[in-house]
């Protein structure tokens, strides 16, 4: 097989000119002594031998001083394999084709964050060698070396990796991450749901035949499935240069996480020890994930990517660009900012460098790593719901099938004992009841909610009038061929009608059926419902969103909270519906609460910060 020689990067040189500003001395001081000149000449210097050391554009450093040189690009959504901890069974709601980047916009981005100082790119997916053409992507990746690129690193599962490795290498990959859980066949199509064990070893085989390819091997460990296989794993690097990285299982969005389910890194270091006592502590690479050791004799390492127990976040120097051209700067944080979208409304890099900044110094400082949370991939939030289809509901859940009399103490009457918080809706023996409201007298009552759906540039344009009516006449003149895909589904969510209006009716007639919806709550005659959704751009990260508001209020023996949040719960659900066509997946409903609330025994209630 041809091999191409390593290709030398030529050094660069950076230049801050916006840092340099900020030290530039007001021009009144153009002739002030000498010693003050060279004070400014020695904070230059200084900035300058900072820049040396973290070469890049200020885009990339955040708020708490970490520089992103590493950038993770997910090819797809697709796998072909179905790993439990993963991915649901039957898969998961992928986004439309023309969502997804193409190969030219890939480029352009990951040229742009070269040029600001990224020096490293992994390739994700999804399974990324399912993706057509990722030959011809790398080797147009490994042409930006020019530009700084030192490395192009591939996430695999390896089921059709052999196929492509040889051509992969040549044509300039030089990482192989390869995911492998068990060495048992047996206990791989447990784990994967799929068959292909054979073929992930024959990955592995060709991959340490290639000594140029840096190969390491991902593996999840999962108390009482695969812990008792780590020092099998171990062995693997006794005669091979294999690093074998073993990681803590982690949360994902209904992958039924159970921390009992998970094996911290010390208790497997620990495990490690007790078979090769001489292990010790290898040098690590600056920001790597994992903390690598080595076993005297032994021509690979092994190491721990400990995200649950002790994670790395003060030096994390990771941003992840999902394939529908999204950029997420935390695995673990929900927010992204649509790259996609400016790139196909034609803005020049300099914009999209600037919301790639806004991003990057909106990172936090750490990550709440024990919040449930959703693979990069998937925009669905039905993991729960796929879970109950399969009656596999989490265990948290399981325990709502025992008597609720067992799960919940009761206020006691005794003197002097502390009271307890009590659910009204529950009666002493522990069942569901209508709270009996017949001794109270009537009185005034008024509440206000409030919610936020987030959508993507191509939903929000749809909200304007102005927009709706130029796409309208240009839909009206093309003829069904004429249309793409995208416009297709912009028409279909125009046919819909003015969303917001219909979404207003919608949480206006919601409101006034609450007691139809909600099992336990007492009909009510309102007196006054009104509903409002206000379309928003923040203007430091560009994202959209329309927030709704609904006010409900009655003369009556109960509070109105509950027609207050359905208003704007099922507003904010029409719009997703009349929108869904053309974001249907990318579309995220949050920030729902009580805001205020007057009359009743409880007295009025103000939430700090509400709306």
């Amino acid at each position: 097989m041809p091999m191409l020689a390593p290709r030398l990067t030529t050094s660069r040189t950076w230049s801050l000119p916006s840092v340099s500003r900020r030290y530039t001395t007001p021009s009144s001081l153009a002739h002030a002594q000498p010693v003050a000149l060279n004070r400014r000449a020695l904070i230059q210097e200084k900035l300058a031998s900072v820049d040396a050391l973290h070469p890049g554009s200020p885009s990339l450093v955040d708020t708490f001083g970490r520089h992103h040189n590493y950038l993770r690009i997910s090819l797809t959504e697709r796998c072909n394999l179905r790993c439990f901890y993963c991915m649901p069974e039957e898969g998961i709601e992928l986004s439309p084709k023309q969502n997804i980047l193409s190969n030219d916009e890939i480029i352009r981005l990951a040229a742009l964050f070269v040029k600001s100082g990224v020096t490293k790119i992994r390739l994700t997916g999804g399974e990324p060698t399912i993706r057509k053409g990722i030959v011809d992507l790398v080797a147009r990746l490994s042409a930006l070396r020019e530009y700084g690129l030192k490395s192009i690193g591939i996430t695999s599962n390896g089921l059709i990796l052999h196929r492509h490795l040889p051509s992969l290498v040549e044509n300039g990959l030089t990482h192989l991450n390869l995911s492998l859980d068990t060495l048992d066949p047996f206990k791989f199509e447990i784990m994967t749901r799929r068959m292909g064990h054979e073929a992930v070893l024959k990955t592995l085989n060709m991959a340490l035949a290639t000594p140029i390819l840096k190969t390491k091997m991902n593996v999840v460990v999962i108390k009482g499935l695969n812990d008792s296989e780590v020092l099998d794993f171990v062995e693997m690097t006794k005669d091979q240069d294999l690093s074998i990285r073993f990681i803590e299982f982690m949360p994902f969005t209904g992958n039924k996480w159970d921390k009992a389910k998970m094996v911290p890194s010390a208790e497997l270091l620990s495990t490690i020890s007790a078979q090769h006592p001489g292990i010790t502590k290898a040098a690590d690479e600056l920001n790597d994930t994992a903390r690598s050791y080595r076993i005297p004799g032994y021509r690979g390492s092994v190491g721990f990517i400990s995200s649950m127990s002790d994670h790395f976040c003060s030096s994390c120097n990771r941003l992840r660009l999902t394939a529908d051209g999204q950029i997420k700067v935390c695995l673990f944080d929900a927010k992204e900012v649509s790259l996609r979208d400016q790139m196909r409304m034609g803005v020049d890099d300099a914009t999209l460098l600037q919301t790639i900044g806004r991003a990057v110094r909106g990172k936090n400082e750490k990550h709440a790593a024990t919040a449930p949370m959703r693979i990069i991939q998937s925009r669905s939030a039905l993991g729960l719901l796929r879970a109950h289809r399969t009656k596999e509901l989490p265990m948290h859940l399981l325990t709502l099938q025992r008597p609720l009399q067992n799960q919940i103490r009761l206020r006691s009457s005794k003197a002097g004992e502390a009271s307890l918080p009590t659910l009204t809706h529950i009666d002493s023996q522990g069942r569901p009841v209508m709270v009996d409201v017949t001794s109270k007298a009537p009185s005034s009552r008024q509440a206000t909610a409030s919610g936020c759906i987030y959508l993507p540039r191509v939903a929000y344009d749809l909200l304007l009038p102005a927009l709706n009516s130029d796409s309208g006449s240009q839909s009206q003149v093309a003829t069904p061929d004429d249309l793409s895909a995208l416009e297709k589904a912009k028409a279909k969510a125009r046919g819909k009608g003015d969303v917001l209006a219909v979404a207003q009716l919608a949480g206006i007639m919601a409101a006034k059926r609450t007691a139809d919806l909600i099992p336990l709550c007492h009909p009510l005659p309102l007196t006054h419902v009104s509903v409002t959704l206000t379309p928003h751009t923040d203007a430091a990260t560009g994202a959209h969103s329309v927030r709704c508001t609904a006010t409900a209020a009655c003369d009556g023996k109960t509070g109105v909270e509950m027609e207050a949040l359905t208003a704007v719960s099922v507003s904010l659900l029409t719009v997703w519906d009349m929108l869904k066509a053309v974001a249907g997946r990318e579309m995220l409903i949050g920030d729902m609460c009580v805001t205020h609330k007057a009359g009743g025994k409880s007295g009025d209630f103000v939430r700090e910060g509400g709306n």
